[in-house]
């Protein structure tokens, strides 16, 4: 979980089960999410979400607003419409704990081990007056 002046960023990753079917239904349902969900997520602080997949595994990548906890806001998330319930109960038919994950845990906090942050750095200029390469003498 890395931070910055208005958001705070979460890296989790979870696991799908060994079910072709079910991957390929836990990828039409993120096609289409809920509307309440969507909304939902929204309003307990989400401001951006995006899910990658290598496989079975998957890793979520989530700014949410200064202050969200991310415990308390999901159980309000979960709790602010029964279709958010419903959904929470769905994934998790096609998810499984990833090794690491602690009892009772499916999606498990990764630890932020680099950060390249800034601009590149240019190269030393190699040619000579006016942008022209430089000869040999």
């Amino acid at each position: 979980m890395s931070s910055s002046s208005n958001a705070t960023r979460h890296v989790m990753t979870v696991d799908l089960k060994d079910d072709p079917r079910g991957i390929a239904a836990y990828r039409q349902h993120h096609r289409r999410i809920w509307p309440e969900v969507r909304d939902s997520l929204r309003r307990v602080g989400v401001l951006r979400m995006d899910i990658y997949q290598l496989e079975r595994r998957l890793v979520m990548v989530m700014d949410t607003k200064e202050g969200f906890d991310l415990k308390r806001s999901f159980a309000a998330h979960v709790a602010s419409h029964p279709r958010c319930a419903e959904w929470e109960e769905l994934m998790k038919t096609f998810q499984r704990a990833p090794p690491g994950a602690r009892p009772g845990q499916v999606w498990t906090p990764m630890e932020s081990i680099f950060h390249l942050e800034g601009r590149a750095t240019r190269a030393p200029d190699t040619r000579g007056r006016r942008g022209r390469p430089r000869r040999g003498r």
